[in-house]
């Protein structure tokens, strides 16, 4: 076997690039983020709390995404100071004066050259379609569906958090569970087995405390939305109330796809359609049966596809081509 000198070996050494590229996808309940070398490779995934600055705060929201950072470095043993690039995909972003606000809080504890911050909805679509026409539908903590056409045309609807939106996703499936669970309690709605499963996860001993066990000061929007497992679970052992729950979230679900298709004038042609969250893997044909059911009624040839690059993945890469984009200017 030929010998190679020890000059080369450090010369080949010195060749490889150590830059990372720093992908957040950073939602309501929880933040994932993933780490990529200079040939795109993930070096290491990293999970913390949420990062919705609306739901948590600016500062909260960037040291859950440091501590993810941290997690993600601790077991690749790589270091911070080798991130150059980073896109940073949150809910509760929409307004460009939040998003510079999370960019400089950020700037502040991690200084890097280049940073990005969009809607998490934004590098899901990404991640579905590679900048390719198409649509992803996010039903996790709450819900937004995010398209785009052949134009580069963008239209989304939904994403309007707890208060006013959230249809179709966990906190929306939960909220609509609870009513239907106050109405059988005092006897406007039938009995449903939601009842009991409300009383263990809330922890309220019996049903008559139920209305003080939710609105503790502890229970927050995340751990409302943590409900929705239980209607899913009583949906899949034939549960009357819980189906008809998660059939009306089918539905609004497909009502927020079906006005970004119109907005994008999709209704003739053949797109994807990619679903992110909680809701879609728990609930599958439960929820993907009637909602995709609504789409076709609308766009006869939309289909559906498993997204490319998982949303924390995309927005890493969004972060690497941002960085390569920059230094060929």
């Amino acid at each position: 076997m030929r010998e190679i000198s020890p000059k080369k070996i450090n010369r080949r050494r010195l060749k490889k690039s150590h830059h990372l590229y720093l992908g957040v996808d950073g939602g309501g309940t929880k933040t994932q983020i993933a780490l990529l070398d200079g040939e795109k490779e993930i070096i290491a995934e990293g999970l913390a709390g949420a990062s919705n600055p609306l739901r948590v705060g600016i500062e909260t929201a960037v040291a859950n995404i440091l501590a993810a950072v941290d997690n993600a470095c601790d077991t690749s043993d790589r270091n911070r100071g080798d991130i150059v690039s980073a896109t940073l995909g949150l809910a509760g972003v929409r307004r460009e004066d939040l998003r510079q606000r999370v960019r400089e809080s950020f700037n502040r504890r991690l200084p890097i050259e280049k940073i990005e911050v969009c809607t998490d909805a934004e590098i899901a679509l990404y991640g579905a379609t590679l900048g390719k026409a198409g649509l992803v539908i996010i039903a996790g903590t709450g819900s937004i569906c995010i398209g785009q056409n052949d134009q580069d045309e963008r239209a989304a609807a939904g994403g309007w958090g707890p208060l006013a939106g959230d249809e179709g996703g966990g906190a929306g499936i939960a909220r609509r569970a609870l009513q239907v669970i106050a109405k059988a309690s005092d006897g406007r709605g039938k009995l449903t087995g939601l009842s009991e499963d409300a009383i263990e996860y809330f922890r309220a001993g019996r049903l008559e405390d139920l209305s003080v066990a939710i609105y503790a000061p502890q229970i927050d929007n995340a751990r409302i939305a943590g409900f929705a497992r239980f209607v899913i679970e009583a949906a899949k052992a034939g549960d009357e109330a819980a189906t008809e729950i998660l059939r009306e979230a089918a539905g609004e679900l497909a009502l927020a796809a079906n006005t970004v298709i119109h907005a994008l004038k999709l209704e003739r042609e053949k797109f994807p359609i990619a679903r992110v969250g909680g809701i879609f893997r728990g609930g599958n044909d439960l929820i993907t049966k009637p909602f995709m059911e609504k789409i076709l009624q609308v766009a006869p040839k939309a289909f559906l596809i498993e997204p490319l690059l998982s949303p924390a993945v995309a927005a890493a890469q969004m972060a690497f081509e941002n960085c390569k984009n920059g230094e060929r200017q």
